[in-house]
């Protein structure tokens, strides 16, 4: 089962026709499992899988869940970290309750993919910061039960290719990236995985350089506005900190006419 946002969706790895793949599909062909519930909804945050994914989830006694969610808190203005952790405590705790095996995202420097302009940069890459502390805290309460895949050590994971033409979300082989460090993270708790997850890019949906640039006007840069609109306040306030917290530079020049 997959609970989360739109990369747990799959967005990023398109079937020829119509829909979405991603990791969910790929790990539950890796496990030779016969069903695959997947209630990822794009756009998700952390309270919206704690309210309205995960009752439906505990009704049906998952063996295994992957979560993937928290980036899309990250980018709104009412970012709160503690929140975060409730939440996520919250998720975790009611699945583990049950005797599902949690797996967990811990999120790489998404800044060294999607550039933005240095204040921006900066105010994201602190709310990573904080998110990954979120993971880590809710992952040690239960390492036996928790597995926690870690995309800032997933090997190719910064490489242009893991990555659609967004570059938020994955793309077909950021996704086989994904479904096979889970994979791994399942066969080391004692799961069987039958089929191993190829790396190689087969039966997705080549998304060509023509739609590449439709993507980049129709919705790249109208949501880059939004966010910059959402983030405004936050961006102030990071600069006016940084200032505040940067020491005084004092330079005493001496008087050649004094004496010594």
């Amino acid at each position: 089962m997959t609970l989360g946002d739109s990369t747990a969706v799959g967005l990023g790895d398109p079937l020829p026709g119509g829909g979405w793949r991603g990791f969910p599909m790929l790990l539950r062909d890796a496990l030779g499992a016969s069903t695959l519930l997947n209630l990822g909804c794009t756009g998700a945050r952390m309270s919206w899988v704690r309210d309205d994914q995960l009752p439906e989830a505990l009704t049906a006694s998952p063996d295994v869940v992957v979560l993937s969610v928290g980036m899309n808190d990250t980018l709104r203005s009412d970012f709160d970290p503690e929140q975060l952790h409730d939440d996520c405590a919250a998720i975790v705790g009611a699945l583990r309750a049950e005797g599902t095996y949690v797996l967990m995202v811990r999120y790489h420097d998404h800044t060294r993919v999607f550039r933005l302009p240095a204040p921006l940069r900066r105010a994201l890459y602190r709310r990573i910061v904080a998110l990954n502390g979120v993971i880590d805290a809710v992952a040690a309460t239960d390492p036996a039960g928790i597995g926690v895949l870690d995309l800032d050590l997933l090997p190719g994971g910064y490489e242009r290719s893991a990555w659609s033409v967004d570059r938020l979300h994955p793309s077909e082989r950021g996704h086989r990236m994904l479904a096979a460090g889970f994979a791994e993270l399942l066969s080391d708790a004692g799961f069987a995985v039958p089929y191993p997850v190829s790396l190689e890019c087969a039966g997705g949906r080549e998304v060509t350089a023509v739609q590449r640039t439709a993507w980049l006007v129709v919705k790249g840069v109208p949501w880059l506005a939004r966010r910059g609109r959402d983030l405004g306040p936050v961006i102030v306030q990071s600069l006016v900190g940084e200032l505040v917290r940067r020491p005084a530079t004092v330079v005493i020049r001496r008087d050649p006419t004094a004496d010594c």
